[in-house]
């Protein structure tokens, strides 16, 4: 009986019951003394995969002899569960312990803990060791490398192991689209998608890809390249996809091509919330908002259940258009579900309220809501100003610094403006060149306009 191959029987199906019979027989029948690497290291493996890390942990630390594998084995296990910081302190044991170096498996998981841990500089010394022993050009490492730099916000350091040998392949464009995407840098997207185009043929192009890529043509705002990258996605025969498709409606809707969007929705066989919330935010968007609030019925129709971006959407197409009846039924649906204590609920609650005059009920909401962001903030100082209400704003304002919330750039926006409606001309320019200062912010020409005003009615 090969208890090894049932051992990994039972890894593969995530049979943790059955796994624990064969190393109950191991334990019994004298195979597992500290001196059977092997059998130990299958078994640690056994419980790291299936989730139980406190079992893999106490036959690890038993270990009289352990080999790469058998740290290999506990650092996947803590990375694929959710504890990547455990991973970063093994592998120094490793190191002083055992003086063991790690082989490109082990390699590229310290460089995925890395990534979520968004430990940049550890990040850097492994990438040092790898050009050092050469592991970096085994294509696990330099994908992992890629994504760390990119999760790191260090595009262009990703960009540069990218050029690297040995050739890209489709995740580690992957990776790099991803922090384009996630961080908002899009001033290397143009040459990361010329490199993908000539590198990667449309054919390797997975959800991922696809997804990612409608994202970056949605900030861009470019249709052209958006209707190129979509005749390539319907090459790949992936375009059916719910999340490929819920992609392309968002990125036509932030391109402004709102017949294309129409099109490829009523083209998607499947739509779930996702879906309907895209198109309902290309609407929001393009400030179509009675399309927005009509196509929601439909929605309803359909019997699709609407989450709180769906409800975000709905509310602030209310504000556009001033729809305080169609509003106050939302906001009595949100009470009947349990939802308008989400933060992004009770923002749109919120902004709706104030533009539509009801300053009270928008304060309500606002004292009423229990995790309030810097967008809770900045909308009732921006909306007291807004209504000439000077004084309320700055005591928001004051408020806001006693909860040790960041002002943003938007919120002394609101805050010189009710300087100028107040006439507080020296305040005005202290929180201008000494608050703006020390909270990092670059005064803009939204300020200076501010204070412009606040000069004029002196």
């Amino acid at each position: 009986m090969d208890l090894q191959k049932l051992l990994k029987a039972a890894v593969d199906a995530k049979n943790l019951k059955f796994g624990k019979s064969i190393h109950a027989h191991l334990v019994v029948s004298s195979q597992f003394s500290r001196d059977h690497v092997i059998e130990r290291n299958s078994v640690i493996n056994l419980y790291s995969k299936c989730g139980d890390m406190s079992s893999a942990r106490q036959l690890f630390d038993k270990m009289r002899k352990k080999n790469i594998v058998s740290w290999g084995s506990i650092m996947a296990g803590y990375l694929q569960h959710g504890r990547a910081s455990e991973v970063i302190e093994l592998c120094r044991n490793m190191f002083t312990e055992d003086k063991l170096c790690p082989n490109h498996y082990i390699l590229a998981t310290v460089l995925s803990s890395c990534s979520h841990c968004g430990l940049l500089d550890e990040g850097k010394q492994c990438h040092g060791y790898g050009l050092k022993s050469g592991l970096i050009f085994h294509q696990y490492v330099k994908n992992a490398l890629v994504y760390m730099y990119s999760m790191c916000t260090d595009i262009k350091e990703a960009i540069s192991v990218l050029d690297s040998p040995p050739r890209s392949d489709i995740c580690t464009y992957n990776s790099v689209l991803n922090g384009i995407l996630v961080h908002g840098d899009l001033t290397e997207a143009w040459y990361v998608l010329h490199r993908m185009m000539v590198e990667c043929k449309y054919d390797a192009w997975d959800v991922i890809t696809c997804v990612d890529l409608f994202g970056i043509c949605g900030r861009l705002k470019d249709s052209i390249l958006g209707k190129q990258v979509h005749c390539r996605v319907i090459k790949t025969g992936v375009d059916c996809n719910l999340f490929v498709g819920s992609a392309t409606v968002d990125m036509y809707g932030k391109s402004g091509e709102i017949s294309y969007m129409r099109k490829v929705f009523d083209s998607l066989q499947t739509k779930n919330e996702v879906t309907w919330t895209a198109i309902l935010t290309a609407y929001l968007q393009n400030e179509f908002f009675e399309e927005a609030l009509k196509q929601f019925l439909q929605m309803d129709l359909e019997r699709v259940v609407p989450n709180e971006y769906t409800f975000a959407v709905l509310l602030n197409s209310c504000a556009g258009i001033s729809a305080l009846g169609y509003g106050s039924s939302l906001h009595a649906r949100l009470e009947k579900i349990g939802m308008k204590d989400d933060t992004v609920v009770a923002n749109a609650l919120i902004h709706m309220c104030l533009r539509c005059g009801l300053i009270e009920e928008a304060n309500i909401v606002f004292r009423n809501t229990s995790h309030r962001d810097v967008i809770s903030w900045n909308l009732m100082i921006s909306g007291y100003s807004f209504h000439g209400l000077g004084e309320e704003a700055l005591n928001v304002f004051q408020e806001m610094l006693v909860a040790k919330q960041k002002p943003s750039y938007v919120t002394f926006v609101g805050v010189l403006s009710a300087c100028g409606f107040t006439g507080r001309i020296d305040e005005g320019f202290h929180y201008l060149n000494n608050t703006m200062r020390e909270f990092g912010i670059e005064p803009g020409l939204e300020h200076y306009t501010c204070i412009v005003g606040l000069l004029g009615r002196a």
